[in-house]
């Protein structure tokens, strides 16, 4: 499967929210609004938010990439992703994802 790389180094090509949207399954938007409530606290999620592309790809984002921090750095820093950054490896913005998920680092390694 081909990888698409968020800003943080996330491979969207596997995130749920992307599959559903571009699946269009109201199924799978239920399943990960459910899940996704539980893992980052947040009982508000609703499947009708499941949407996005992907937050370097044209088109509907999922909130939380509208005001993601990462992001907002690496637009305001004119880069495409962390990968291009001096400071990725000791961001204290982008280590949270690196931490709980060690193969995004990998994947911006890669672009390299």
């Amino acid at each position: 499967m081909e990888k698409i790389i968020a800003c943080c180094g996330l491979d969207c090509a596997s995130c749920e929210a992307r599959i559903a949207t571009v699946k269009n399954d109201d199924t799978l938007r239920k399943q990960t609004a459910e899940k996704w409530q539980i893992q980052h606290n947040s009982p508000d999620i609703k499947p009708e938010m499941i949407n996005c592309l992907g937050c370097r790809q044209d088109g509907v984002k999922f909130g939380h990439c509208m005001v993601c921090e990462i992001r907002t750095c690496v637009n305001m820093k004119g880069y495409d992703t962390c990968a291009q950054c001096k400071e990725m490896e000791t961001c204290q913005i982008v280590s949270f994802v690196h931490k709980y998920v060690p193969e995004a680092i990998e994947n911006l390694k890669s672009l390299n």
